[in-house]
């Protein structure tokens, strides 16, 4: 089929159907217009990885201030709370940064390993000598979010809570934009009490360190948090790696059912799931796309995109690009050329990194001892419906019998 003959190019966020499979589209994007506009939703998109690259790396041309979430950008919203450290720009966005930086450490995650097995071996075992496990309704929707629970200290009968609130949040109509305001964004309620009684119990957790370490603020002056902050910095945490971990516990399920070979060398060879992991965040990433502002007006490909416009760099894009990745649609977990752009890249680059990486290798590691075969119940599989990020709502499979 030659190009003429061929469906006009079009890409939107919010359409079900590409959301389903958008990698055609990602092709065609790259391949026919690097730089594209969509003028029913008015915004912008790049999809190239060099372009993607750079534009995460390029704060005065696409700012963070307006949010990072495409309706957030878009909404008109501004100026947005302060000690959001993914809706900053630096100066102010470095001074959070490195508070946060200092309290939520790699060494501090990775104390959590003995924790988080627990966990995992409370959920998984009572599965053990079933013939059903769902990836995200088993452990993927729970993981995440005890985890930073005991990061904080958040006793475990309020996560559940904490964890449907944001969610809710972050639901959407099939087909339509998230629907944004800052009261919706920021339940700050549901963190004030618990705030106040660690305030006046405090014990070794992060959400005492919020409440206790000190910083110089932008105006000089030597400080701690106020409660407002503390307030702000705990939901951003609670929230950050709770959506993302999840969809990669769901994806894991999926691909490595579809790679039954590469499933079982991991079965046999454990050292290979760090890279295991890098290669399904590269392969299916669960923040498809980010969001920013245009701070002013950008060449690209011989169009100019203006200042005030809404950008969208898509990761997943980036991500499948032959132009950096050797077979890019091919899944392989020995991969070397790997390294992706889904924990961002530069100063935005993902604080909770570490722990997304390690609640994965763990989750991966504790299936694997317990599930080394399954196939996935395709008949009940459900795609979320949300805009900001690209994972299942449910992903039940057959252990130990066949479907």
């Amino acid at each position: 089929m030659t190009d003429s003959e061929r469906d006009p190019l079009y890409y939107d966020p919010f359409d079900v159907g590409i959301n389903a499979d958008p990698y055609p589209t990602y092709q065609r994007l790259r391949d026919e217009a690097p730089i594209y506009y969509n003028d029913r939703h008015d915004l912008w998109a790049l999809s190239r990885h060099a372009d993607v690259e750079k534009g995460l790396v390029d704060w005065q041309t696409f700012s963070s201030a307006r949010g990072d979430i495409l309706e957030v950008v878009k909404s008109g919203m501004h100026p947005l709370p302060p000690g959001v450290i993914l809706w900053e720009d630096p100066p102010v966005h470095t001074l959070h940064r490195g508070l946060l930086s200092r309290v939520f450490t790699p060494r501090r995650m990775a104390a959590l390993e003995p924790q988080i097995r627990d966990y995992c071996a409370r959920c998984l075992d009572p599965l053990v000598g079933g013939d059903r496990f769902d990836f995200v309704a088993d452990l993927g929707r729970e993981m995440p979010m005890r985890v930073i629970g005991m990061l904080l200290g958040i006793p475990e009968a309020d996560q559940t809570t904490i964890r449907d609130s944001a969610d809710a949040d972050l639901r959407t109509e099939p087909g339509q934009p998230m629907k944004t305001n800052l009261e919706k964004l920021f339940k700050g309620e549901l963190f004030e009490e618990y705030i106040e009684w660690r305030a006046n119990n405090p014990s070794d957790d992060l959400m005492t360190q919020l409440l206790t370490a000190e910083f110089e603020d932008e105006h000089g002056e030597r400080r701690t948090l106020s409660r407002t902050e503390v307030v702000t910095y705990t939901q951003v945490l609670a929230g950050a790696g709770n959506e993302t971990t999840n969809r990669l516990i769901g994806w894991l399920g999926k691909i490595l059912a579809e790679h039954p070979d590469q499933r079982r060398e991991l079965v046999a060879d454990r050292s290979l799931i760090p890279n295991t992991i890098e290669e399904t965040l590269r392969f299916e990433p669960t923040g498809p796309h980010t969001a920013r502002w245009v701070a002013r007006d950008a060449e690209y490909y011989g169009t100019t995109v203006p200042a005030g416009s809404a950008m969208l760099l898509l990761l997943g894009a980036a991500c499948r690009d032959e132009r950096r990745y050797a077979d890019p649609d091919r899944f392989d977990i020995h991969r070397t050329d790997g390294q992706h752009l889904v924990f961002g890249y530069g100063l935005h680059f993902c604080l909770g990194a570490a722990l997304a990486r390690l609640e994965g290798r763990i989750a991966l590691d504790e299936i694997l001892s317990r599930f080394p075969e399954w196939e996935v119940d395709y008949d009940n599989i459900e795609l979320a419906p949300t805009s900001t990020v690209r994972g299942w709502e449910r992903l039940p499979t057959y252990i130990g019998t066949s479907g």
